[in-house]
């Protein structure tokens, strides 16, 4: 976890770590995704599910030091078969398997027509009383994002997002709104969805917790 002289480096400098989008920490500050892994981490309980988890299964093997499985439909750099699933609507796993299902910003990513098959899923794994944690930026944030990473990887030849690596496929956003990510958790069946800002990315970027009943 980060300490609080960290956030604080974190918060003042965002403009810039949100402008150059480096992968990794550097120069003393955090990158966005290790920021936006250090604040989900801290909302984990028990086993974690992490849908999406994206290159070499990081958040898991990481920040949760092994304690859940990723898993993803994309065949990233460092995941092996024991994290690839075909179909994210039928996940290969018990009913009451995890203590905490992450959708770390990519339920925009899930196709329109298969979000609510994928929450439900998540539902379904869940424990009774178990957590769901949902990231999503605003979506003018996002939509700028997603631009300013098209030009750095059309004019500067660099891959700074997982996005431009696999590409936007049918029936997915750049951004989920807040209404839409609380109607759908809703709809799965979750209860006392929360709303947490990322306070040292100005709040631009935020954190939906949400509770299966016991």
């Amino acid at each position: 976890m980060r300490s609080r002289r960290q956030k604080i480096k974190d918060f003042l400098t965002f403009p810039l770590r949100a402008l150059i989008l480096f992968h990794d920490d550097r120069w003393g500050l955090s990158s966005l995704a290790s920021e936006r892994f250090d604040y989900v981490a801290s909302e984990v309980q028990g086993y974690c599910l992490d849908i999406g988890c994206g290159y070499s299964n990081r958040f898991v093997r990481e920040y949760l030091g092994g304690h859940g499985v990723g898993i993803d439909v994309y065949p990233y750099a460092g995941l092996t078969e024991e994290n690839l699933v075909p179909d994210l609507t039928h996940l290969p796993f018990a009913d009451h398997s995890f203590d905490t299902v992450t959708f770390i910003a990519n339920l925009n990513h899930a196709p329109e027509s298969q979000r609510d098959a994928e929450l439900a899923e998540a539902f379904r794994v869940l424990r009774p009383g178990g957590r769901i944690i949902v990231t999503m930026g605003l979506p003018w944030v996002e939509i700028l994002v997603h631009k300013l990473v098209w030009f750095y990887d059309r004019f500067l030849g660099i891959n700074v997002d997982m996005d431009s690596e696999r590409g936007m496929q049918e029936g997915e956003s750049y951004f989920l709104t807040e209404d839409e990510i609380c109607l759908r958790l809703t709809r799965a069946g979750f209860q006392h969805i929360v709303r947490k800002p990322f306070w040292t990315q100005w709040g631009l970027n935020r954190m939906y917790l949400a509770r299966k009943p016991p």
